[in-house]
């Protein structure tokens, strides 16, 4: 049989993407434990997530510089000791800050767990934030803050985040002078108070047997206990700002970064799988109307997309880019223009059926090992849904049609309500 290069493979529906669900344990401390077991090789990915502490102004870097250190000494071990250990195990280690959530994360072969779960009690338990180390990281923060402050991407994000989440974790844009605000005493408070088992979730995803949750239970379910005080993870209330243009001025920029968008739904909103249909046909892939237009026609930038954020306590929807300087304010009238279009022009129908075999088989690429499915229970998880949001999220891809889109584009892309930041020349 000769293959036929000139002739397009045929596109095939996407009729039911299956998730795999977790088992659900506690230990003996009561902190919650969801276990994906694939059976197949012998490793094993285990996440420690807790919510973060309430956010405080006159603190700002707290939930941050904790997370960031916690793997830089105990009482018992050195930061060097604590990566060679795991290291002598092929293991692999790490910590992640998030808005709503800070994690420790372990990789390793099942049969190493029982020498590396000790490791990973000690850094939740009895991390003590060395002063030397703390000096080091103080340090190492602000140089790398102020390469950053040059860059006018990173500045426009700031400034767009600031503008509309306001004086929140989400809106908080360190300024190297806040480095100096962290102090060992408030650290070791902060700790003790976030890393608790009552503000912990554990997913384990990988081969999981009952002598995965039994080394768990005996490292983490006996002698770790809450203390007096519950951990506060509330957070203040969003208040987006008056202002909704911001321009920063660099007369010898070459290039200017553009970002605008506004609140929005979060995945808890019904219509939030239509919204994300909406942003993929704007600008969530690279086949959008925003590339072809901005990047593919007119040549103004590299690069241009639309994303929505949605986190614990608030959403944004926004569109970001960066282009030549002498062209940044017919880049702003072109989005304005693609956005004006959505909300006034049906979606061909051979458009929206890209867009939704694009969507479904973005899920369907995603979901290529049993850690994939794991990171997929955490989206609804953490957002206090259940599995039907993925039942509802493709049924809507499949079923949406041009008026449906423009009815979102009308109802959430509120020209008069945007933010715009300009970083550069405009």
């Amino acid at each position: 049989m000769t293959l036929q290069r000139t002739i397009a493979p045929e596109f095939k529906a996407i009729d039911h993407i299956q998730l795999i669900r977790p088992d659900h344990t506690l230990l003996d401390n009561g902190c919650n434990i969801f276990s994906f077991n694939s059976g197949d090789q012998e490793l094993v990915r285990i996440e420690w997530i807790f919510s973060n502490l309430r956010f405080d102004p006159a603190k700002p870097l707290l939930n941050v510089a904790v997370n960031t250190m916690l793997t830089e000494g105990t009482s018992k071990l050195s930061a060097s000791q604590i990566a060679d250990h795991i290291d002598f195990y092929g293991a692999f280690l790490q910590v992640d800050y998030g808005y709503d959530h800070s994690q420790v994360t372990l990789y390793t072969l099942n049969k190493h767990l029982k020498s590396t779960l000790p490791v990973i009690k000690d850094i939740i338990t009895d991390s003590i934030f060395p002063e030397n180390e703390l000096e080091t990281f103080v340090r190492n923060q602000q140089q790398k803050l102020q390469v950053s402050l040059q860059k006018n991407d990173v500045l426009a994000r700031r400034a767009f985040n600031k503008a509309v989440y306001g004086d929140t974790i989400y809106g908080l844009g360190a300024e190297p002078a806040d480095y100096k605000t962290l102090l060992r005493d408030d650290m070791l408070w902060h700790f003790q108070q976030m890393y608790q088992p009552s503000n912990c979730t554990i997913l384990v995803a990988g081969k999981v047997d009952k002598q995965t949750l039994e080394l768990l239970n005996d490292a983490f379910g006996a002698d770790w206990t809450n203390p007096t005080v519950e951990a506060d993870t509330t957070q203040p209330p969003l208040k987006p700002a008056g202002e909704h243009f911001y321009f920063i001025d660099k007369p010898e920029a070459l290039q200017s970064a553009i970002r605008m968008g506004l609140p929005s739904i979060t995945r808890t909103h019904p219509d939030f799988p239509a919204v994300q249909v909406l942003n993929t046909v704007l600008g969530g892939y690279f086949g959008s109307r925003l590339m072809a237009n901005i990047r593919e026609d007119k040549g103004y930038t590299y690069g241009i997309g639309s994303g929505l954020s949605s986190l614990n306590k608030g959403g944004a929807w926004f569109v970001a880019t960066e282009v030549g300087a002498d062209v940044c304010k017919a880049a702003v009238t072109e989005i304005e223009k693609e956005i004006n279009l959505l909300k006034t022009e049906l979606v061909p129908e051979e458009e929206l059926s890209l867009v939704r075999n694009y969507m479904l088989g973005s899920l369907l690429g995603s979901l290529e090992n049993v850690m994939s499915h794991a990171d997929k229970f955490k989206n609804i998880y953490f957002a206090g849904l259940g599995y039907e949001y993925y039942e509802r999220y493709t049924q809507v891809i499949r079923s949406i049609t041009s008026e449906e889109v423009m009815q979102m584009a009308n109802k959430y892309l509120d020209l008069d309500q945007f933010y715009k930041v300009i970083v550069g020349k405009f």
